[in-house]
C-alpha cells in the first residue's frame, strides 16, 4: 500500500535557533503523551462497561457524521457516497458491534489446564492493556483505517494518539472534530499535519504502534519502534496476485475482480494487483472484463470522467506516478486492452487493462495502487507459483477455480496474508478472521478478537496450590534423581 508516502517519517521540523529548546510541535505532543501516562495506568482496571461506553459513543458519532463524511470524501478524491458507506462507515460499525458483543468474553481470564509437570497449580491468561498506543493511518480509507483500530485499542483498555493522513484534509478535519468532541486528550488525542508530526510521534516510547501503509515506510516505523523495543502491528501491502484458471466461471470472475480492483479507483491495499489467466480462457475473460468496465463506468474517457461511481486518484503527484507506470509499460511493448487515458490535472486515470507486459516493466515490480491491471496469460500453473514465490509475500492472493486440485496446490505452495477463493477483497470485512500480512506485507493481525489481542499483552499467570516443586530443591538426592527419571518417561 503506497498510502503513506506523503508523510515519510524522517522529515524533521525546521531547526530552532536554540538547539536545546523543543519545537512547539514536539512540546505539544510530549505534553499529551505525558498526560496519557497516568490515564494508561488507571485504565488497566477499567471495566467492560467503561470501555463499551466509549465504543458506543464513537459508533454513534461516526453514524451521525455520515453526511459530513460523504461531502469530505467527495472533496478529497470524488469518492462515491456508496463507497463511503460500504468501505468507510460500515467496517467501523461492524468492528464496534463485534467488540460490544464479545468484549466481556475477551476480557475474561482464560483458564489453562496444567501439564503433568504443573500438577497442583492453577494457570490462566489474562489480557492487560499495552498502555499508550500510537495509530498512524493512511489516506485511501481514512475513516475505516483510523477508527477501526481505535475500536480495538479502546476495547483493550489503552490510551491512544492518532495520526491520520494529511492527504485527505477534509476527511481528516471531520475525524479531528469528532475525536476532540468525544474524548479527553488524556484518553484519545488526534494530531493532523505533515511529516514532522509523524516524526515527532515516532520519537516517543509508546507501548504499541499500529501502522497502516507501505512496506517501505513500515520499515521506517519498525526501526523507530526498535529504539524503544515498542511492539508493532504493521498493515502493509504488496503486489497481490489473482489466478483465473481454465475451470473458473469467467463472467462471475470478471464482475467480481473488476469490482475488487476499481473500487476506490484501485487505491486499496488488498486490490488485485495483476491477474494470471489461463490462456484457454484469456480472450473471453478479457472480453467480459471490458464489458463490465463499460457498463460500470462508461465506454469513453468523457463518460468515465463524468461517472459518479469512479473515484479519482488522490492527488496530482500520485496521478503522475500511476501514469509513469503506464507509460513505462507501453514504452516497453505492453498493449492497452482498454482505458489508457490520463488527465493529470483532473487526477484521472481511466480503468485500464494491459497485456503482453515485459518482465522488466516497473509495473511488474512496483505496487500499482491505482486503476491499472496487468493481465498475464499462462499455460503452466507451476510457472505461476514460481513467479509468485519469486517476489515478496503478498497481503492477499485470489484464486478463481472450480478444480479442488488447483485450489489446494495454490494454497499449499504459496504464502499470503489472506486468500479468497472465487471472491475478492472480502476477507477484510470477515470479522472473525485475522486480517494482516506476512513478512513484507505486514506483521501481526487486526479485526475482532485479533485486534483486541494486538492491543493487549497476554499475561501468563500461575498460582501454586501445593509445594511439589520442593521435591526438586537441592541438595539433590537419589530420590530426586529417581523422580526426574520417572518424569522423563511420563512427560
Amino acid at each position: 500500500m503506497n498510502a503513506n508516502v506523503s508523510y515519510l517519517p524522517g522529515a524533521r521540523p525546521a531547526a530552532s535557533s536554540d538547539a536545546s529548546k523543543p519545537s512547539p510541535l514536539n512540546s505539544e505532543i510530549n505534553r499529551v503523551f505525558e498526560r496519557q501516562r497516568d490515564t494508561a495506568l488507571r485504565l488497566r482496571t477499567s471495566t467492560r462497561e467503561e470501555r463499551a461506553a466509549k465504543i458506543r459513543k464513537l459508533k454513534a458519532a461516526v453514524l451521525a457524521a455520515s453526511q459530513d463524511f460523504y461531502e469530505a470524501g467527495m472533496r478529497d478524491f470524488k469518492k462515491p457516497a456508496a463507497e463511503v458507506d460500504l468501505t468507510e462507515i460500515l467496517p467501523v460499525v461492524m468492528e464496534a458491534n463485534d467488540a460490544l458483543r464479545h468484549l466481556k468474553r475477551w476480557m475474561k481470564p482464560q483458564r489453562v489446564f496444567p501439564t503433568m509437570m504443573m500438577f497442583g497449580t492453577q494457570a490462566w491468561v489474562q489480557h492487560e492493556p499495552r498502555g499508550r498506543c500510537l495509530i498512524i493511518s493512511p489516506w485511501n480509507y481514512p475513516v475505516n483505517l483510523t477508527f477501526g483500530p481505535l475500536v480495538s485499542a479502546i476495547a483493550a483498555g489503552n490510551t491512544v494518539m492518532l495520526k491520520p493522513s494529511e492527504m485527505t484534509p477534509h476527511t481528516t478535519a471531520v475525524m479531528v472534530r469528532l475525536v476532540r468532541e468525544l474524548f479527553p486528550e488524556d484518553e484519545v488525542a488526534i494530531f493532523d499535519g505533515d511529516a514532522s508530526v509523524s516524526t515527532a510521534l515516532l520519537e516517543l516510547p509508546f507501548d504499541h504502534i499500529f501502522f497502516t501503509g507501505s512496506p517501505a515506510i513500515g520499515k521506517v516505523v519498525m526501526n523507530a519502534a526498535a529504539k524503544h523495543l515498542t511492539s508493532v502491528t504493521l498493515e502493509l501491502g504488496g503486489k497481490s496476485p489473482t489466478i483465473v484458471d481454465e475451470s473458473a466461471d469467467i463472467v462471475v470472475a470478471a464482475k467480481n475482480i473488476m469490482w475488487g480492483k476499481y473500487t476506490n479507483n484501485g487505491q486499496t491495499c488488498i486490490a488485485p494487483d495483476h491477474i494470471y489467466v489461463h490462456n484457454s480462457v484469456k480472450e473471453p475473460f478479457i472480453k467480459a472484463c471490458r464489458e463490465v468496465l463499460a457498463s460500470s463506468y462508461g465506454e469513453t474517457q468523457q463518460a468515465q470522467m463524468a461517472s459518479p461511481y469512479l473515484a479519482r486518484v488522490v492527488n496530482q503527484r500520485h496521478t503522475a506516478r500511476v501514469a509513469g507506470l503506464l507509460n513505462d509499460a507501453t514504452a516497453r511493448g505492453a498493449k492497452v486492452l482498454t482505458g489508457g487515458s490520463v488527465s493529470e490535472g483532473d487526477c484521472f486515470v481511466a480503468p485500464t487493462l494491459l497485456t503482453d507486459i515485459p518482465a522488466d516493466a516497473k509495473i511488474m515490480s512496483e505496487e500499482i495502487f491505482g486503476p491499472l491491471l496487468p493481465v498475464i496469460g499462462y499455460d503452466d500453473l507451476d510457472k505461476v507459483v514460481a513467479d509468485i514465490n519469486a517476489g515478496p509475500k503478498p497481503l492477499a492472493l485470489y484464486i478463481w477455480s472450480r478444480k479442488d486440485s488447483n485450489i489446494d496446490s495454490l494454497l499449499k505452495r504459496t504464502s499470503a496474508g489472506g486468500t479468497c477463493i472465487n471472491h475478492s477483497v472480502v476477507q477484510f470485512i470477515h470479522g472473525r478472521l485475522p486480517f494482516g500480512g506476512v513478512n513484507n506485507s505486514g506483521i501481526g493481525s487486526a479485526h475482532g478478537i485479533y485486534g483486541f489481542k494486538a492491543f493487549s499483552h497476554e499475561r501468563s499467570v500461575v498460582r501454586n496450590r501445593y509445594q511439589l516443586a520442593a521435591l526438586f530443591y537441592p541438595p539433590y538426592t537419589n530420590f530426586t534423581r529417581r523422580i526426574g527419571a520417572l518424569l522423563l518417561k511420563l512427560v
